[in-house]
């Protein structure tokens, strides 16, 4: 038989769980909203720049209206909010998500563009909105996810609206990663190390023609030749750089203007239909 101080704790607990859960219930002001209400009060929420509270209130819509298009456009709409919170592992996520439960969604291509967006900018920090910086400095990893990102968009969807936009990012990534390896290749000449960068500088020119990096990797190709000792090979490469250069046939970069990613309201989906 249970003491008198025993049951007198087990009844105090049960009153202190009971009130929290009293007070989860009152202090929750969304109980009641329909899937209207909800996407409603989210939207504001996202537009007012309060992201993490907009994301709360999307995902209390997908939990308790998980079927038509409020949710649907809700996914969408997380997607956007953690990018825009400068969240793009979330970002990625949740495009990811609404790519394997949507597959056929005519509106898919966003998802797509989204996660390249997010990859396009996610190496980007604070100072670098404000300094210009070289982005061939710095880890090629985002640079590649984002090109592959664009890549699958522009293979999928070639008639999508982003996809003129995604075709401009992805050369202007595929300059910056052959920039990335000139960058090495000059890494390797401070070193004295000429052989392996005369071999980076072949990969640029073989990999990645019809960039700016190829005038560079002719340029250090004749350094590094020179300094091995290899003459002719120098000579050649001197000479393609020559005439190249005479016929105007190495290109300038052009950076793509910067996204501004606007979200897709009620006309997106659809959701004045509903």
């Amino acid at each position: 038989m249970l003491r008198t101080p025993t049951r007198l704790l087990i009844l105090f607990l049960a009153v202190i769980g009971s009130g929290c859960a009293w007070l989860d219930k009152y202090s929750d002001n969304t109980v009641g909203w329909d899937a209207a209400k909800l996407y409603s009060e989210a939207s504001s929420e996202l537009n007012s720049g309060n992201y993490a509270t907009a994301v709360e209130y999307y995902e209390k819509l997908e939990a308790r209206y998980p079927f038509g298009r409020y949710a649907m456009q809700a996914q969408l709409d997380v997607a956007y909010a953690h990018y825009k919170a400068d969240e793009p592992e979330l970002a990625i996520a949740a495009a990811d998500r609404f790519i394997k439960l949507y597959p056929q969604n005519p509106y898919v291509d966003y998802a797509y563009y989204l996660k390249g967006i997010v990859n396009y900018n996610r190496s980007v920090g604070f100072l670098d909105r404000y300094i210009p910086t070289d982005p061939s400095q710095r880890d090629p990893g985002s640079a590649l996810d984002s090109f592959q990102d664009f890549s699958e968009l522009v293979r999928l969807f070639p008639d999508s609206k982003y996809t003129p936009d995604a075709r401009q990012r992805m050369l202007f990534l595929r300059s910056n990663m052959a920039k990335h390896e000139i960058n090495v290749a000059q890494y390797y000449m401070r070193r004295g190390a000429y052989l392996a960068a005369a071999n980076r500088c072949t990969y640029v020119i073989e990999r990645f023609q019809r960039t700016s990096a190829v005038e560079d990797a002719l340029e250090i190709l004749v350094q590094a030749y020179t300094a091995v000792g290899e003459d002719k090979l120098a000579e050649d490469a001197r000479r393609v750089l020559t005439l190249n250069r005479e016929q105007g046939r190495f290109l300038a970069d052009e950076k793509p203007d910067d996204v501004s990613l606007s979200r897709q309201l009620w006309d997106y989906i659809g959701l004045d239909k509903n």
